[in-house]
């Protein structure tokens, strides 16, 4: 055989092979549902999205090899159209909070279906996330005031659930005690700068955003509750079956999210505010170090309880009569899979229940920070990283040089003393002692307590940050 037939009979194999691969080839749907403006699931949505993530891990070898993928993207403002969409089958993926996420399990058990808890993307052991504001210039300053008032939450959802044990925890009957109605975030924004309603109950980042914007002052946050709140990812189980590896990629690019967030907070903050339009600041709250949830993709006990609790709960609240079980419907299989092939040890990270450290200089002093309750954050507009300071005696004094400029203050936070939750320094009461220093609060009736067993007064940010100045020179 001569050269000239040699090399067309190897041109024809060739092209029949590659013409054999297109007959074979799929194109694989990978459809993911975001909350965006939810900004404590950015890890499993919109930073994957915005920043390309998931080309990054998506298989193309052994089976998936002649595969294309059809990546599509929807974003939603809850949790109860997700599950929508996943049950109908336009939605492969799905990210949600526990009570809507066992709704999700519920939806599919009713269609004869199934879905997976797959990962935990946000969350808290003790409940933080969720919260409870009131107008700026309300009277209430505790749950212990909301006895007979209205209060709004959107029914069926993570905060539903907090506003339900917060009020069990009081003594009271949610039917007669208290008049609660339903209402999306939107409308109550609204509600709460007319007067309409006494008071709303919400989850991420409302509790937050509203009081960031001068809409409400918060009252209560979810920590005070004590019941473990989570943000997750859920897949449709039958996907899951078929398509292991695509899983372990979206899991995997939700760890490489995760990673981005711990290395530069500010950056993906001020990225998640363009994308949302939730400010920066209020993000970071969330996404930064020492942050009001930890970001954790583990199944720790204390999420599986979360979930079974919503179980529960949503059965009490005749939502659902599912025999649905926490036990199974929570599948750590593709978490500890995309663990294991990032190189990360599950077992550790499943230990770990610290925040995301701080590790940071004194602006005044250039010495480490070690008490991080009593730790202050100053974020000016023109600088891409966080100011830190030992105490808020010594932010507030800088603050008030930084006015003096003329430069913009993005924001300023604080540490409540006794639980380290992080606020808005505007939103917290202090204490002041005897040489000066001071401490923060959520709640005035904490710091009252705080002031008579320490013999210090009780003010509120302006007086604290027009003394600060003064009490410094005076140490």
């Amino acid at each position: 055989m001569d050269l000239r037939h040699r090399t067309f009979r190897l041109l024809s194999a060739t092209l029949l092979a590659a013409a054999a691969a297109t007959a074979h080839a799929e194109t694989i749907r990978v459809a993911i549902g975001t909350q965006d403006t939810t900004i404590n699931c950015a890890a499993g949505g919109l930073l994957i999205r915005e920043l390309h993530l998931l080309d990054r891990y998506l298989p193309h070898t052994g089976r998936y090899a002649h595969v294309t993928y059809d990546v599509q993207w929807h974003d939603f403002t809850s949790g109860a159209p997700i599950t929508n969409e996943m049950v109908a089958g336009k939605l492969d993926f799905g990210v949600m909070a526990d009570f809507p996420g066992a709704l999700n399990g519920a939806a599919f058990e009713k269609a004869g279906k199934t879905s997976k808890f797959i990962a935990v993307l946000s969350a808290s052991i003790d409940g933080s996330g969720n919260g409870i504001v009131v107008p700026t210039d309300s009277k209430i300053h505790s749950i212990a005031d909301l006895k007979g008032k209205t209060i709004s939450v959107p029914f069926a959802s993570t905060a539903h659930g907090m506003l339900l044990r917060a009020i069990a925890a009081q003594g009271w009957d949610p039917d007669t005690d208290v008049n609660i109605i339903t209402q999306a975030p939107e409308v109550a924004g609204s509600a709460l700068k007319a007067g309409r309603i006494d008071a709303h109950a919400d989850f991420v980042p409302f509790a937050e955003l509203f009081p960031y914007r001068g809409i409400a002052r918060k009252i209560y946050d979810g920590s005070q509750s004590h019941a473990p709140t989570l943000h997750g990812s859920l897949v449709d189980a039958d996907y899951a079956k078929r398509y292991p590896e695509v899983v372990v990629a979206y899991l995997r690019a939700a760890i490489e999210a995760n990673r981005l967030l711990t290395e530069d907070p500010e950056k993906y903050s001020l990225l998640v505010e363009k994308v949302t339009g939730v400010e920066a600041p209020v993000d970071y709250l969330y996404l930064g170090p020492l942050g009001l949830q930890t970001r954790d993709l583990t199944w720790k006990p204390e999420y599986r309880r979360a979930v079974a609790t919503a179980i529960s709960t949503l059965k009490l609240l005749k939502k659902t009569d599912t025999g649905l079980n926490a036990d199974t419907f929570i599948d750590d299989r593709y978490i500890r899979e995309a663990f294991k092939e990032s190189r990360l040890d599950y077992e550790a990270a499943l230990a770990n229940y610290a925040k995301q450290p701080l590790a940071a200089n004194d602006a005044l002093t250039g010495k480490p920070i070690r008490d991080f309750n009593g730790v202050a954050q100053v974020w000016l507009a023109n600088e891409t990283k966080i100011r830190n300071y030992a105490n808020p005696a010594e932010a507030f004094a800088a603050l008030k040089k930084i006015g003096q400029t003329g430069l913009k203050i993005r924001a300023a936070y604080v540490h409540d003393h006794t639980s380290g939750l992080k606020l808005f320094a505007k939103q917290a009461w202090y204490v002041r002692d005897a040489r000066g220093g001071l401490a923060a609060f959520l709640l005035q009736s904490n710091a009252d307590a705080y002031a008579r067993a320490t013999s210090g007064s009780v003010v509120d940010y302006a007086a604290a940050a027009s003394g600060a100045t003064e009490a410094l020179a005076a140490r």
